[in-house]
């Protein structure tokens, strides 16, 4: 596959620009738009898979964009980058006086989100015990503030995404089953940028068109060895690290990111 069977392909099929961010020609990735443009409109929770890099929260704030509550606030938790204490206080807050130091109540990603949408990344790291707690808050629509006398009522759509696999977490008793098959009323996989390198060519070019302003870039169009390189490349990081090596191309020109690429796929190679 070189750069010219893939622009001749691209050329006769369809290339959707979702929110200009969601850029594909893949069929696969156009059944995945069409399930996501179909399930905004519900209020049903969305499990999204994937690996890292593949596009997770793009799709994520598509589905928001075009949901019932797309007026309301988008609002993002990372679940494996806090520690489990500190990730239930950012999850649901906390009184005045709940614990020694909270001078001041803290409101919660929920309360953050009411009447918008909470994007769960990385739900597959969560503890038991929090898991615990947001099925309930995902059955009854509220939840305990930590010192707080009364329970909070939130309406909030909750996506959820993971790179990790869920089915095998709750057959290893990782996951609660329960979770998952609230979470799961709609799941979608978003396959690896390798498996559709057709929307290579369409996605440095937008990202091309998307930061050559920004960076001051000069660059007009991309060159062919470089466009050469980005479709045989492996891409283990996905889209986003196809994304900051063009980041770096438009700022540093002059540096040999075809031969880092190359040298990088042969050492996979081998």
């Amino acid at each position: 596959m070189n750069v010219d069977s893939i622009k001749t392909r691209t050329m006769t099929e369809e290339i959707v620009y979702a929110d200009q961010e969601l850029v594909t020609s893949n069929p696969r990735m156009m059944r995945i738009v069409d399930i996501a443009r179909r399930v905004a409109l519900t209020d049903v929770s969305v499990l999204i898979l994937g690996e890292s890099g593949v596009g997770k929260d793009v799709l994520a704030r598509f589905i928001h964009r075009r949901s019932n509550c797309a007026n309301g606030p988008f609002v993002k938790v990372n679940c494996a980058a806090l520690p489990d204490q500190l990730l239930e206080s950012e999850l649901f807050g906390y009184d005045q006086g709940a614990f020694t130091g909270a001078t001041r109540a803290k409101p919660g990603k929920f309360d953050l989100a009411n009447n918008g949408t909470l994007l769960l990344d990385e739900i597959g790291e969560m503890s038991p015990h929090l898991q615990a707690k947001l099925l309930h808050v995902l059955q009854d629509g509220e939840f305990s503030r930590l010192g707080a006398r009364w329970p909070t009522r939130v309406n909030v759509r909750v996506l959820a995404s993971t790179n990790r696999n869920l089915e095998e977490a709750v057959r290893k008793r990782e996951f609660r089953n329960d979770l998952y098959f609230r979470l799961n009323v709609i799941s979608v996989e978003i396959p690896p940028l390798r498996e559709r390198r057709g929307d290579i060519l369409p996605l440095c070019q937008h990202f091309l068109e998307k930061y050559r302003e920004k960076y001051g870039s000069s660059i007009q169009s991309l060159p062919r060895d470089l466009l050469e390189a980005c479709v045989w490349y492996e891409w283990p990081g996905n889209v986003r690290q196809l994304e900051n090596t063009l980041k770096r191309y438009l700022i540093l020109p002059d540096t040999d990111v075809v031969s880092e690429l190359r040298r990088d796929a042969s050492v996979s190679v081998h």
